[in-house]
């Protein structure tokens, strides 16, 4: 009994382990220790799609942190359903990755479309906008006084994505990120809310 409990508590606790090593705390999905452990062994064709959220910084100043988090949840939550056998990663901050092993940037496509139109689609409510204090302090204060008197609004973001396939000018994992990085700027450039291909 006591050997059970034993191989037990030691199961549990690699698992927490493994958890806080390779999953993201805050979206739950895999992290970047993840990522770069799994490039390890793709082979010799997969897609690579890197994902960011478009004024992810201007929306967090003025909607705070808080709703900043419910940001990234939400864009987590839509990029980890994606489709195609696409595994999806918290790359940093507001950035993700989505790896397709096995496939070319044609199939993928359709799986990383659907996802930017349903967090376009998406409306959040977001309370208290209009008068948020600037400090945690005022904030604090002033809760008691306005009760029952928030405002809401509702408000949307977007993301812009980059894709980068495996190909004989692309041979190393590290060369395929970085064109999918590059496809992603160019996506910002363009306009935002869009997907790129890299031409490499």
């Amino acid at each position: 009994m006591f050997s059970g409990c034993g191989i037990s508590l030691i199961t549990s606790l690699l698992n927490n382990s493994y958890s806080m090593a390779f999953q993201d705390e805050l979206t739950g999905l895999l992290g970047r220790r993840a990522l770069n452990d799994r490039m390890k062994g793709l082979g010799r064709q997969y897609v690579i799609a890197m994902i960011d959220v478009d004024h992810f910084k201007k929306f967090n100043d003025t909607y705070g942190h808080d709703t900043g988090d419910d940001v990234l949840k939400m864009v987590s939550k839509k990029i980890g359903d994606v489709g195609g056998g696409g595994i999806a990663y918290r790359y940093g901050g507001e950035e993700f990755c989505v790896l397709f092993p096995g496939k070319i940037a044609d199939d993928c496509i359709p799986f990383l479309e659907l996802i930017r139109k349903r967090v376009e689609n998406h409306k959040m409510i977001v309370k208290n906008v209009k008068h948020r204090p600037k400090s945690a302090e005022t904030g604090h204060k002033r809760r008691g006084r306005r009760a029952g008197s928030c405002t809401e609004i509702t408000v949307s973001v977007t993301i812009s994505i980059g894709v980068a396939e495996r190909n004989e000018n692309l041979n190393r994992t590290d060369e395929v990120l970085k064109a999918a990085d590059s496809a992603l700027y160019i996506a910002k450039h363009d306009g935002r809310s869009c997907l790129r291909i890299s031409e490499a």
